[in-house]
This record gives structure tokens, C-alpha cells and sequence, in this order.
């Protein structure tokens, strides 16, 4: 038999295979550092797009904020005007009483008819006042029984007096106040005012 020592050839087929190895594994280290690398500025791209629209969104989220307060403040004032206007409102349908009563007077009024009191006691009503003439008394006494607000018109007294050296007359009225019919109340201006 015939011996062949291959000894030689094997330990060169072993270091041969050992850098194919080596080399091979030094690729695929290479090749997976380069997809790792690859894979963590991808990663890291992606990261810093989602911060900035997080911090875009997160702006958004400021400035929205920021004009929802703005809508509160509009909701508040809103409700502040609206309760203002209710107020009005009520004021104007309870818009009667004496001072209605005395915006007609005023227009009933004639100019050199001067009054000098005005007392309301439930519905009688006491008028005192001056004029120059007896015709301004009568025809201030017809404007107040032909208005909506007052009826039942009586001279008390009517007096001469004189005042600064200038003759007048001094009146006491007695009328009473018409009841509410739910109408606004109508004045109907005197001739000469």
C-alpha cells in the first residue's frame, strides 16, 4: 500500500478556508455595520422629522390655545352684553310709572305755563304750578283730561299773585291717572309750545 501524507495540503486548505472565512465574515461584519449605519440614519432622520412636527404641532397647539382663550373672552363679553341688553329690555317693557308719566306731562306742558309741584298718591295726582293767564290754565287742563294717562281734571284753586313785580296766576290741579290699558302712553302737545 501506498502511503501519501497530505498533511501539507491540508493545513494550506485550512488556513486557505480560515481567510475565506475570515474574509467572508470580515464582509458580512462590513456589509452589516453599512445596513446597521444605514438603518440608523434612516431612524434618525425619521426621528427628527417626527420632532419637528411635534414641535410644529406643539406650536399649532399654542397658537390655537392662545385664540381659544381669546373665544372665551369673546363667550364672556357675549354673555355680558347679552345680560346688559336683557336688562334694557326690561326696562323698557316696565317703561311706565311716574317718570312716563311726567315725559307726557312735560310734553302737555304749555311754554309759559310754569309747574311748580307734582305729587302722586296712588292714582290721585296734586298739580301745582303758575301761568300768566287764565286761557294757558284751561287749555293745559283740556291737553291733560284728552290724554291717555290722566282723566277726572279739576281746578283747586286758581289765585292771583305776583311774583317779581309781574302778575300770575297761582293753580292747584286735582286729576286722576287713567288706568293702564297696555297701549303706550300718547301725548298730545298743546297749541304754542
Amino acid at each position: 500500500m501506498i502511503k501519501i501524507n497530505l498533511l501539507p495540503v491540508k493545513t494550506s486548505k485550512k488556513k486557505e478556508t480560515a481567510i475565506q472565512q475570515l474574509i467572508v465574515a470580515g464582509v458580512v461584519i462590513i456589509l452589516l455595520a453599512m445596513a446597521v449605519g444605514s438603518l440608523y440614519m434612516v431612524k434618525r432622520s425619521q426621528v427628527a422629522t417626527a420632532q419637528g412636527d411635534i414641535g410644529a404641532a406643539n406650536g399649532k397647539i399654542n397658537e390655537l390655545k392662545s385664540k381659544l382663550g381669546k373665544l372665551e373672552e369673546i363667550k364672556k363679553l357675549k354673555e355680558e352684553v347679552k345680560k346688559k341688553l336683557d336688562v334694557l329690555i326690561q326696562l323698557r317693557k316696565n317703561k311706565t310709572g311716574p317718570a312716563q308719566r311726567l315725559v307726557v306731562l312735560s310734553d302737555l306742558t304749555p311754554e309759559q305755563l310754569w309747574l311748580t309741584s307734582y305729587v302722586e298718591s296712588g292714582t290721585d295726582v296734586k298739580i301745582s304750578g303758575i301761568s300768566p293767564t287764565e286761557e294757558l290754565i284751561a287749555h293745559f287742563m283740556k291737553a291733560l283730561d284728552s290724554s291717555s294717562n290722566f282723566t277726572a281734571v279739576e281746578l283747586l284753586v286758581s289765585e292771583q299773585a305776583e311774583l317779581g313785580g309781574a302778575k300770575l296766576k297761582k293753580f292747584d290741579l286735582s286729576l286722576k291717572l287713567r288706568p293702564d290699558t297696555g297701549r303706550p302712553p300718547v301725548a298730545t302737545p298743546v297749541a304754542g309750545k
